[in-house]
């Protein structure tokens, strides 16, 4: 197996094993998003299931704290099947910008499969996604997008694969060169407890928020600011199964195992998703 699907396949999420009732997510600062943004996170296309995560991954609250305009030239990283796209997609192409999606460089059959899967998911759907120029992200891949041209970059909810895959300088050092002078890096993570020896490959999904901003500005980075948009309190960042313990992934046994019957969720359910870093940070003028 390739490093960017292996990656995926020991460190990132897998389905769910059943659904669960929601626990009540912790209440983000109110924003004020543009028309097109509301419009892109109400849209139609957005399954009832992506929709009712947002009030964990509070979508318009923390693209506009990144800072996200009309009209620019965004860089998703890994986009997976397409959570974040659904919304930046219809949005940049309503407003003429441009999204780069930056996915698994091919390597094997499973990253290939992923990759063609979200392809489809674009070209099935011209009039809502726009022109989405997909590229690659891996161990040898090349640029995300052409040098400077970048207004954003988006790490979502991945520094974990990448520091389990070895490529996480490199994912900085690309983020950097896409970037114009004065574009953001903005950062979603799983949020370790402080403190403690950051594990370099994240075995648990949990990345300490001073590690990520330690990588950043070893690639050149400023850190803006940083905000609490969603952090989850109740999250005690010590499960069985890692942060997949937690909603929407569910495990009830190790990654790769067959689930385990009779595994009481109930706990790890009224946790909800899990605490999370959101970062911002600017690439010097």
């Amino acid at each position: 197996m390739g490093a960017a699907s292996a990656t995926l396949a020991a460190c990132g999420p897998k389905a769910p094993e059943k659904k669960a009732p929601a626990a009540e997510a912790p209440k983000a600062k109110p924003a004020a998003p543009s028309d097109a943004l509301a419009d892109a996170v109400a849209g139609a296309w957005r399954s009832p299931e992506a929709k009712a995560r947002d009030a964990w991954r509070h979508p318009v609250e923390t693209l506009t704290f990144f800072g996200l305009k009309p009209g620019m030239t965004v860089v998703e990283f890994w986009p997976g099947a397409g959570w974040y796209t659904d919304i930046l997609a219809p949005f940049l192409a309503q407003t003429k910008g441009r999204l780069y999606a930056a996915n698994l460089q091919p390597a094997d059959p499973a990253s290939i499969q992923i990759v063609d899967a979200y392809k489809a998911k674009l070209a099935a759907s011209p009039k809502i996604y726009g022109d989405v120029a997909v590229t690659a992200f891996g161990p040898t891949s090349g640029e995300v997008a052409p040098a400077g041209s970048a207004d954003m970059v988006l790490f979502l909810r991945n520094l974990h694969n990448w520091m389990a895959a070895g490529i996480v300088d490199k994912a900085f050092r690309d983020a950097f060169a896409a970037l114009k002078p004065g574009g953001v890096l903005g950062i979603e993570e799983h949020r370790a407890a402080p403190g403690g020896v950051q594990d370099v490959v994240s075995e648990n999904g949990y990345v300490q928020q001073a590690y990520a901003i330690q990588l950043a500005k070893e690639a050149g980075f400023v850190l803006a600011e940083a905000s609490e948009i969603n952090a989850n309190p109740k999250d005690t960042k010590d499960h069985p199964f890692g942060v997949w313990t937690l909603p929407p992934t569910r495990l009830s046994s190790e990654r790769g195992e067959p689930p385990k019957p009779g595994f009481d969720h109930a706990k790890y359910d009224a946790i909800g998703e899990s605490d999370r870093m959101t970062l911002k940070l600017v690439k010097p003028k």
